[in-house]
């Protein structure tokens, strides 16, 4: 009977290896964070393992990987990074620069400079913001950008047939195009309706449809101190503001907090971390057609 068990381990030990090596014989390609994940799933196909290693719930700018996270992704075929000083631990960890994939690096110029501010996230303690706005993707013609630089990314290191992620790219481009369009005409009259958002991440957004966007420091998900329902008021009343956008939904007292003050809240998740059960086109639909009903309903 011994003997027979020994041979059911030996026979799983080896299954268990052969497994662990096919796991490791497939592709991975990481990226920095959800938004640049979903790009990378659309243009590789299912050959290659794509991997967002920030766990639900964390601030993806500024997380902090393990050393075990590190090892995983200085293995990985290709690193995608957002740039914009976006995830500031990789200034901090050796990655092999020759799977370094910077995918804002074609519109640098065109980068959004902003205030440095220094400021808390959570138990992460004190960052700051480096003078540059980092959500470039939430502008759906830098998003196109970035997602060609990944497509020519995944090609140069031969994860895909060029065929298949051309034609991937094409239908992807086409879906970002169509949603730029949408928002263009969605938002064709919120120009001249103030609005604040609880997390400064939008001046990408604010910028393509002509938006004016105040941003506080708020924590994301979080119900705001008395303080900070005050200064809201006072800052509504200063801009004339009428719609709070939400980088992820608060308690519902918050949102009644909001409306006693005048502020139709929307939810805009930013799709940089992990938690949506959307994708990041019907996230961007959804925001946008929130605003735009917002914007309407407040001009009544």
């Amino acid at each position: 009977m011994v003997q027979i068990w020994k041979c059911v381990l030996a026979v799983g030990l080896v299954l268990s290896l052969g497994s662990a090596a096919a796991a490791q014989d497939r592709p991975r390609v990481v990226a920095v964070h959800q938004a640049l994940a979903d790009f990378a799933e659309r243009l590789v196909g299912d050959a290659t393992e794509v991997v967002f290693p920030v766990p639900a719930g964390v601030d993806a700018s500024f997380w902090r990987p393990s050393i075990a996270d590190i090892s995983m992704i200085q293995s990985a075929d290709l690193i995608l990074l957002n740039g914009a000083g976006f995830a500031t631990w990789i200034d901090r960890v050796s990655l092999p620069r020759s799977r370094l994939v910077n995918t804002s690096r074609a519109f640098e110029d065109r980068y959004i400079v902003t205030e440095s501010i220094t400021h808390s996230h959570g138990d992460g303690g004190e960052h700051a913001h480096e003078g540059i706005a980092s959500y470039t993707w939430l502008d759906p013609s830098l998003a196109i950008a970035q997602a060609e630089a990944i497509a020519a990314a995944i090609v140069a290191r031969e994860l895909a047939a060029a065929e298949d992620v051309e034609a991937r790219l094409d239908a992807f481009r086409s879906e970002l195009t169509d949603l730029d369009a949408t928002a263009q005409d969605a938002l064709s009259g919120a120009q001249d309706v103030a609005m604040i958002a609880t997390h400064p991440r939008y001046q990408y957004f604010a910028q393509r449809y002509s938006l004016s966007i105040t941003s506080l420091e708020w924590e994301a998900g979080a119900m705001p101190s008395d303080d900070q329902i005050t200064a809201l008021g006072n800052l509504a009343k200063e801009r004339d503001a009428r719609v709070l956008i939400w980088e992820a939904r608060p308690p519902p007292e918050a949102i009644e907090a909001a409306e006693a003050l005048g502020l139709r809240s929307v939810i805009f998740e930013p799709w940089a971390n992990d938690g949506t059960h959307y994708t990041f086109i019907e996230a961007y639909e959804t925001a946008v057609s929130d605003i735009s009903d917002a914007v309407s309903h407040s001009s009544n």
